[in-house]
């Protein structure tokens, strides 16, 4: 990061407006170029340093680009500060372009440099600023970089209700800010990242002491990019933009109300679930459920999360496996009360007897959640720390909540239900030989296994942008189109750039929500993320798709995220470095859970065999759940790429189907400590058998949570809450007919000895 002088606008004008027309000369006849005034510079400068930027009304100017070549792509408008005009995004190469001629650099000063903003800005009607950086040292280096920023922060103003930025330097930069800031007051310093412009505050005084504000109509949002932009300063090394995201209001709305309608749908089902089954005891659950949704938001407030669509689903599955704590507390006290024992005793127990299942499972749990955060990016780190929050806050209340509401309850009135009279002996006292049927398990697993294998090695999965690289579109349209008719008109345009082959480009299109929506996924020219290529792409859409819209949408309206209208509502492109990362960060994440997990079971049941039993049952959950996935990619009406929600998806299977698999070991060590003279096997069916209820509550109550979620989420989530249905279906059979078939082979000899 570096800080850098600049020019008034008012200096270059003349300057601009003979480029125009030296470059004229060059291009075509000379036409005489109309005098240029800047815009007037904002004012209300509100610290030491403001923005200097200048806010007009849209330009009703405009100039022929056969006459003036340059004011035509380079709006002078909105010139002010050390803004000297404005570009579109797909006009800024043409820009770049002149600036670069010699006929054009002749008419500047030598030691004029110029650099782009770093994105539009609604301030110049969503264009491009071009600022003018003066070049001082005779190396051509910054005065000042970002080496010295000690600290930056977002704070409000002392007056008014905007927000500011908070600098600080450290013993280096102090004497050098002081001195720039006195030489350039009523000028500019541009703060620039990489070469892009990110701010260009008016100096108003000299600043001493390295302690600066910087103000100018910032946004709360707006001061916190600001601030870590200074922060980032202090990193040696330069940022690539490897991946870019942009969302339009319009579908990031779309998916915030399709987020919020399945958290309340599924929250309503979990509740109404609880009740109908466990009576007062089910409502009492409620209560730590809906205390448990206050404290989880509260924590992400408090930690300034952001909520992203995978972190409301993270929300809403943690409150489906909330209930699993409840449940095998209840389950254990409704065991205590068939004993005869009393309702104050059975409470206690139950509580007692459920505490090593609930901290294990909790725990195993947490720890994918971990291994997520560290691993994921983005959304997949959103969702890991909302599972996170959740467990911890699920566990507060389903230990201490609940238990409060239950004593009180039960000291007051004396009497407490925990079932109805279909509920009250629902799978209790089941008597079947699981372990026996261990071998159709096998069979079934190795049936499913070889299609998978076969799957995937004559149909692949179907690869999302996140791990191959390239870029994403979703297009609205203002009437319904086919999809097929999207992808003959865009295949058409890629044949007709010269020298490519249109046949090696990889290019899907597929319906994205309704009927006028599709999404677009190109690789032309993905290993290359520049804006300027990024320009040439969104030419290319542009001139593909436009014939299929009813009027005639120009490129502006087509680019145009912010307003809620037809063209691109969102777009993303990822580069092959940030691909290659995150194919190795899926597999790191997958395996490191693995461990972990194998790990902790291991020093928990001081045997070997549970955990591998276990690892085994979750490593073939995943691979059963991708190989679904490769056999069902363009036969199911929603998305089903691999990419990070994906993998958010496996690592949350794993977490869940061994908070499953725990539950169920912990208590075939119960039965083996409490009826050590019984055959091994039958105290695995035993376990197993009395787990049962809490295996189909615990299973049920989420598989209704994510079925909400489903058919309720929202196009961009389906294919993710599909992942999870099918792999906690999955998972849920696995421990009872593959984990625990697996350690029982490898312990009956030793077992059977003992």
């Amino acid at each position: 990061m570096e800080f850098w002088t600049t020019y008034n606008a008012a200096e270059l004008l003349s300057s601009l407006a003979n480029a125009d027309r030296a470059l004229k000369s060059v291009l075509g006849d000379e036409v005489e170029v109309e005098e240029v005034e800047a815009a007037p510079a904002a004012e209300g400068l509100l610290g030491e340093v403001a923005e200097g930027e200048a806010a007009a009304e849209p330009s009703t100017h405009h100039y022929n680009r056969a006459q003036n070549p340059l004011l035509a792509v380079l709006d002078p408008y909105y010139a002010g500060g050390a803004v000297i005009g404005v570009a579109t995004t797909a006009d800024v190469a043409v820009v770049n372009k002149y600036l670069a001629m010699d006929v054009v650099k002749d008419a500047f000063p030598a030691d004029v440099m110029f650099k782009w903003g770093i994105k539009p800005d609604p301030m110049y009607d969503n264009k491009v600023a071009l600022y003018a950086i003066k070049v001082e040292r005779p190396d051509g280096k910054a005065p000042l970089d970002g080496s010295v920023i000690s600290d930056a922060r977002e704070a409000y103003a002392q007056k008014g209700a905007d927000a500011e930025v908070s600098m600080s330097m450290n013993s280096n930069g102090v004497a050098e800010w002081a001195r720039l800031t006195a030489d350039n007051v009523g000028k500019c310093i541009a703060i620039v990242l990489d070469g892009y412009v990110y701010s260009a505050p008016v100096v108003r005084q000299k600043i001493e002491g390295g302690n600066s504000s910087i103000s100018g109509n910032f946004s709360i949002q707006e001061a916190q990019d600001l601030a870590n932009v200074l922060k980032s300063g202090k990193v040696p090394a330069p940022a690539r933009i490897i991946q870019d995201e942009v969302v339009g209001p319009s579908l990031g709305q779309e998916s915030i109300d399709a987020g919020l309608i399945s958290f309340v749908i599924a929250f309503i089902l979990v509740l109404l679930y609880m009740g109908l089954f466990y009576r007062t005891a089910g409502w009492l659950a409620d209560v730590a459920l809906v205390t448990n949704v206050f404290l989880l938001m509260g924590i992400l407030v408090s930690f300034g999360a952001v909520l992203t669509l995978p972190g409301i689903a993270g929300i809403v599955l943690t409150m489906g496996m909330a209930v699993d704590a409840n449940v095998i507390i209840y389950e254990r006290i409704k065991e205590e009360l068939r004993a005869g024992k009393g309702l104050g005793s059975a409470i206690k127990d139950g509580f007692s007897n459920a505490y090593s299942a609930i901290i294990d499972g909790q725990l195993t749990t947490i720890i994918t959640g971990v291994v997520l955060f560290v691993f994921g990016n983005g959304p997949v780190q959103g969702f890991a720390t909302t599972l996170i929050i959740g467990i911890v806050t699920s566990l507060f209340c389903s230990i201490f909540i609940t238990r409060l509401l239950l004593e009180w309850v039960a000291g007051k009135w004396g009497c407490l239900s925990f079932s109805r009279k279909f509920s009250e002996n629902f799978l209790a006292n089941v008597k079947f030989d699981f372990v026996g049927k261990r071998k159709f398990s096998y069979i079934i697993i190795a049936v499913v296994a070889l299609l998978s294998v076969v799957s995937f090695a004559v149909r692949g999965l179907n690869m999302g942008v996140d791990f191959t690289g390239g870029r994403i579109y979703v297009v609205r349209f203002d009437q319904p189109v086919s999809d097929d008719a999207v992808r003959e008109a865009i295949n058409a345009k890629f044949s007709t750039i010269e020298g490519v082959d249109a046949s090696n480009i990889s290019c899907e299109v597929k319906q994205f929500g309704d009927d006028n929506q599709m999404r677009i996924f190109t690789q032309y020219k993905y290993d290359d993320t520049s804006e300027e290529t990024t320009a040439e792409v969104d030419q290319l859409i542009y001139d593909a798709v436009k014939g299929l819209y009813s009027y005639d949408i120009t490129l502006d309206q087509f680019k145009d995220t912010v307003s809620d209208e037809n063209g691109i509502v969102s777009s993303n492109k990822i580069g092959p470095a940030i691909a290659r990362d995150m194919i190795f960060n899926a597999f790191y994440a997958v395996i490191f859970s693995l461990i972990a997990i194998g790990l902790y079971i291991v020093l928990r049941f001081k045997k070997w065999q549970w955990a591998l039993g276990a690892t085994s049952a979750l490593a073939l959950n995943a691979f059963m759940v991708i190989g679904v996935f490769s056999l069902l990619y363009g036969l199911m009406p929603f998305s089903m790429e691999v990419d990070q929600a994906f993998i958010a998806a496996i690592l949350t299977i794993i977490g869940y189907s061994i908070n499953d698999t725990v539950v169920i070991f912990d208590r075939i060590r119960e039965f083996l400590s409490l009826y050590p003279k019984r055959n091994f096997r039958e105290n695995i069916n035993n376990a197993i058998g009395s787990t049962l209820s809490r295996t189909i509550n615990t299973s049920a109550t989420t598989l209704v949570t994510l079925i909400a979620i489903f058919a309720f989420g929202g196009e961009t989530i389906r294919g993710f809450i599909f992942a999870l249905l099918l792999g906690i279906t999955i998972g849920t059979l696995s421990s009872i007919f593959v984990a625990t078939p697996i350690a029982y082979d490898l312990m009956k000899k030793n077992a059977d000895k003992e």
